[in-house]
């Protein structure tokens, strides 16, 4: 019988991610409160936690006229876990709020969630608040095996209640096997910058050449350099393996040649309905598209702006102010407002353009999507 249970929870709670997951993807919760109702509890449940005991599971937890969220109880009544929510794509910069709390209470871990990414926290622990994070799990970058895996080792129920989930977090915080993996890392997330052409590597080379010359190049003649420089770099790692190996180095010089990067055209257009349309540029087109499909879907902009956005940026907003936050420069010279009460911003390389693109296409409902080709890289 036990054994049958466990069976059920564990179909019940990969199913709940499943769903999950498709729910963010399009943008479906917008508050906090969605958050709250349709992640937060729905996942505890899934969990083991008894939702509907308000004495373990407590909204709303007072603490000296401030309030955390959500309080898990055990015993009854006193907190073991804090969890703190914000709407998708609005968690950055809450930790020092519910660091606090917990201190003040003495709660051993805190978890910071917009119900997308999960911040897993030790209160207790020495360092920045950053340094006391156990694990950042982001539900739409983790396949649904890792996600399970995660939440069931620091949230299930019977964990918390028995200390294994503490002692695994504990471990896994003093794992110097992380230090390692970091240090494997950082030439791999080097090369994705380059690659990917992060929108703030972008603004980080133009503002330097700015601070050199005095003039400011645009995202797309950076986002060039960077391209050329990359191939440069691949053609001299291909000069040193031909200095190795005289029989393999051409082979190896045709592949590149074949599977070099095309240059960009500077000739833009996309298709949607059966009909072509043409734009002067990709930032042409991105606006375009996004005003094309707010005409035909009258909940996608909202739903778009529940997405969880850029790492420091939000490409769509009700106030221009929040595209660029602390950029004020940039959110009046590099925005644009789409339609009646919302704004866009515009800074940003062809990359960057086709990510929010295609972020918009997972959004609007599928008939819309199946009628839309668009491509500016």
């Amino acid at each position: 019988m036990l054994c049958t249970q466990r069976m059920v929870s564990i179909v019940t709670i990969y199913a709940h991610i499943e769903r999950t997951k498709d729910s963010l993807r399009q943008g479906a919760f917008t508050s906090e409160a969605s958050v709250s109702q349709g992640i937060i509890l729905p996942t505890l449940h899934a969990l083991g936690w008894p939702v509907f005991d308000t004495k373990i599971v407590t909204p709303e937890f007072s603490l000296e006229g401030r309030r955390v969220d959500f309080a898990l109880c055990h015993p009854s009544n006193r907190a073991s876990v804090f969890i703190e929510v914000k709407k998708v794509g609005f968690s950055d910069g809450a930790d020092r709020q519910l660091f606090e709390y917990a201190f003040h209470l003495g709660v051993p871990m805190a978890i910071l969630t917009d119900g997308q990414e999960w911040s897993f926290y030790l209160p207790g622990e020495q360092g920045h608040y950053d340094e006391r994070r156990v694990y950042k799990l982001d539900l739409l970058e983790r396949n649904v095996e890792e996600v399970v895996e995660r939440l069931t080792k620091y949230l299930g129920y019977e964990r918390v209640c028995n200390g294994e989930a503490l002692k695994a977090a504990r471990s896994d915080h003093q794992d110097v096997a992380r230090g390692r993996d970091i240090e494997s890392y950082l030439p791999v997330a080097w090369h994705s910058l380059i690659d990917e052409q992060d929108s703030l590597l972008l603004e980080l080379l133009a503002e330097k050449v700015e601070d050199l010359c005095g003039y400011k190049p645009d995202f797309d003649l950076c986002s060039r350099f960077l391209e050329q420089r990359t191939r440069q770099e691949s053609t001299s790692v291909d000069h040193a393996s031909k200095k190795q190996s005289q029989t393999q180095a051409a082979p190896r010089l045709r592949e590149k040649k074949e599977n070099s990067p095309v240059e960009p055209s500077d000739r833009f257009s996309f298709a949607a309905n059966g009909s072509q349309y043409e734009a002067r540029s990709a930032r042409d087109v991105m606006i375009k598209v996004f005003q094309l499909l707010a005409q035909q879907d009258s909940e996608f902009l909202e739903k778009y702006s529940a997405r969880k956005h850029g790492k420091k940026r939000r490409y769509l907003a009700r106030n221009r102010e929040d595209l660029y936050p602390g950029r004020p420069d940039l959110a009046s010279s590099h925005s644009t407002q789409i339609v009646a009460g919302w704004w866009m911003g515009t800074n940003y390389s062809r990359r960057d353009i086709q990510k929010i693109l295609d972020l918009a296409l997972e959004v609007v409902q599928p008939r819309l999507r199946s009628t839309i080709r668009v491509n500016v890289v």
